[in-house]
């Protein structure tokens, strides 16, 4: 449930940001909202045309190599969500910006109303297109039921909502990049718990080898399906007996994208500081 609400939170604050920054841009003209309100629309609406062609796809690899193309989902997965991590790391600013700039643009009369639609459609697209197929990739760990993941995805639109809300109404003062780097963090995790449950699917489909079967027991601690180890599947892919592949994958994407990050971060502040 965590893991899904992580997911749907991040995406839909980032979502409301661009929003809210468009909405403030464009305050005190007339028909902004039906606009606004229409972009975000049009944006759901391609979003469930992604979920329903995932779940087609689905559909037809069902005794075509079911294990490989569940590996193929959690591995674009995983690609996304180190990609989405390090774009945002470096880009996100000038995202804000760009919005920001559309705004002004038309509220000063140098665009057309309608371009608000678009810039939000696409927003909302964007963010919900990743946000469908993360979810897929959660929903392959096989532990979540689809109750567990409505909840989850419940409370995690309702707190993006509220945060993108109070952050545009000017009422939440907390600086924003906290809430990104405690969430980039955690989806780090979570990217890495979905490379090695992609691992798992291959070893199921022979073309990986276990390396270790498992690599350690910690069933007597903490059960695959007990509180914390259903918590802890959820947010990192947590399973008490992990073949020796699977960590390698999992320890590969961590590291990985972890110094991706650092480096990212370290490159920004040089290009700040010249």
């Amino acid at each position: 449930m965590l893991g899904t609400a992580l997911i749907v939170f991040r995406e839909v604050l980032e979502a409301a940001l661009i929003i809210g920054i468009v909405a403030a841009a464009t305050r005190g003209i007339a028909g902004r909202w039906p606009r606004l309100l229409a972009g975000v629309g049009l944006g759901l609406a391609g979003s469930c045309a992604v979920a329903f062609g995932a779940e087609a796809i689905s559909g037809l690899a069902d005794g075509m190599g079911q294990e490989l193309f569940n590996a193929g989902v959690l591995f674009t997965a995983v690609a996304m969500l180190a990609w989405h991590n390090l774009w945002m790391a470096r880009h996100g600013r000038e995202l804000a910006a760009s919005a920001r700039a559309v705004g002004q643009d038309v509220r000063e009369g140098r665009r057309e109303m309608g371009v608000l639609a678009i810039v939000v459609a696409l927003a909302v697209l964007r963010e919900g297109s990743e946000t469908v197929l993360f979810l897929y990739g959660v929903s392959l760990g096989g532990r979540a039921s689809a109750g567990t993941m409505l909840a989850g995805g419940a409370v995690g639109l309702a707190g993006g909502v509220l945060v993108g809300w109070l952050l545009y109404a000017g009422l939440l003062r907390i600086p924003l990049q906290w809430f990104f780097r405690a969430t980039s963090a955690l989806v780090l995790l979570l990217a890495a718990g979905m490379a090695a449950q992609g691992a798992r699917f291959l070893i199921q489909a022979d073309l990986l080898p276990q390396l270790a079967s498992p690599a350690w027991d910690t069933s007597a601690f903490v059960s695959d399906d007990s509180a914390i180890g259903t918590l802890l599947h959820g947010l990192v892919g947590y399973e008490a007996q992990p073949a020796g592949m699977q960590v390698v994958f999992f320890a590969l994407v961590a590291v990985g994208l972890a110094a991706g990050m650092a480096w990212t971060a370290r490159r920004d502040r040089t290009v700040a500081a010249a």
